[in-house]
């Protein structure tokens, strides 16, 4: 329990043999169950899973008192529950299966840290706070806030971030919330029954995608500053494949966001200048471009030429307007969290890890020194 509420974790793992132990065994005390999801690995995940699970378990038996809360299967006692996919389905199912279990057995709040290591556990209580507490339904890392907690990340991670945070403001409507594709987050149970879960994504665009879903269901969201943490594991994502697959994600998201909240609900006219502003903006720009061809042939282009750039700029005009009016119909869904700067850096200047045998390391039962 943590401030009178039941904490559970769901921690994914595909490919992580190396980590996932290690990152189920540091979970903090303080969390009541513990949901490892292999999603189907085709290493030895869910056989470290089992038998980290085991052990843990059969640790904890003697303790049930203060762990006896039932779980779907019939269990009564288990602080972890080992769940594997049959067939490989992707990042956003994986923490979909952890949610669902979770709010069947009653869990109040449910993490995610994802198995390859990258979340710090000395943090989660900062993660959820926003949610226990009530104040927001849902809550993430950041890593974007301050310069200093991004300094492990590397300038591809770091645009590729920025990139994604900016599509990822018009797709959602939180215009204050950063580092999107952050899996380090804490959601309540009330808005795990409240959402739509199979209308979610199950790749790895799960994160971009709940938000849109989230912010249509009026969840106030919290962003969380945290520092960057990179190890020695392998991203399994394509990059190209992915970045393709999340832009038209979140464009598909954009679309339906607007329609629902602005057209379906209730009328505002940030949909009208979003509409006008992609008009005069992609028309703008189109004859500018035939401007510019007509004056390399030597064809008279100017009258054409301004009439586009009016309707240019007339574009940008509507599309700021819309961003705006957007940007202050949703204000109140995003709740910036304190910087929690002392913390950060007592954390930066603390040894984490505890004192293990070398032997361990090099088998692979421990994540590398970071």
């Amino acid at each position: 329990m943590y401030k009178g509420k039941r904490i559970a974790v769901v921690v994914t793992a595909y490919d992580e043999a190396a980590f996932v132990g290690r990152v189920i065994e540091t979970v903090p005390d303080f969390v009541d169950r513990i949901y490892a999801i292999d999603d189907s690995s085709p290493d030895d995940s869910w056989d470290v899973i089992r038998r980290v699970a085991e052990r843990i378990n059969a640790a904890e038996a003697s303790d049930a008192t203060e762990r006896a809360l039932p779980v779907a299967d019939g269990g009564d006692d288990r602080r972890v529950v080992p769940i594997r996919h049959e067939e490989n389905r992707g990042y956003g199912a994986a923490v979909k299966t952890g949610y669902r279990r979770a709010a069947e057995d009653g869990m109040d709040v449910v993490a995610v840290m994802n198995g390859d290591g990258q979340m710090d556990p000395e943090i989660l209580d900062r993660i959820i706070d926003p949610v226990v507490t009530g104040e927001v339904a849902y809550a993430k890392g950041n890593r974007l806030s301050d310069p200093a907690d991004r300094d492990a990340m590397s300038t591809f991670r770091f645009v590729g971030n920025v990139m994604l945070t900016a599509l990822s403001k018009f797709a959602s409507g939180y215009w204050s919330i950063g580092d999107p594709q952050n899996g380090y987050t804490a959601i309540s149970r009330d808005a795990i029954e409240e959402l739509d879960l199979e209308s979610v994504t199950d790749q790895y665009g799960f994160l971009n995608h709940l938000l849109t879903h989230l912010n249509v269901a009026g969840c106030r969201v919290a962003d969380v500053p945290m520092e960057a943490v990179y190890g020695d594991e392998e991203s399994s994502i394509r990059y190209v494949p992915f970045v393709r697959f999340v832009s038209l994600l979140l464009l598909r998201s954009f679309c339906w966001r607007l329609k629902t909240q602005y057209a379906v609900r209730s009328f505002d006219p940030a949909i009208v200048y979003y509409g006008a502003g992609t008009v005069g903006l992609a028309g703008g720009l189109a004859g500018l471009a035939r401007s510019a061809l007509r004056a390399t042939t030597g064809t008279d282009g100017f009258t054409a030429g301004i009439s586009s750039f009016v309707a240019t700029l007339l574009g940008v005009v509507s599309l700021g307007t819309a961003i705006r009016l957007d940007a202050e119909a949703n204000e109140e869904l995003s709740v910036p969290c304190a910087d929690h700067d002392g913390d950060r850096e007592r954390n930066r200047d603390a040894d984490r890890e505890p004192d293990r045998d070398p032997d361990d390391r090099a088998a692979g039962q421990y994540p590398p020194e970071r």
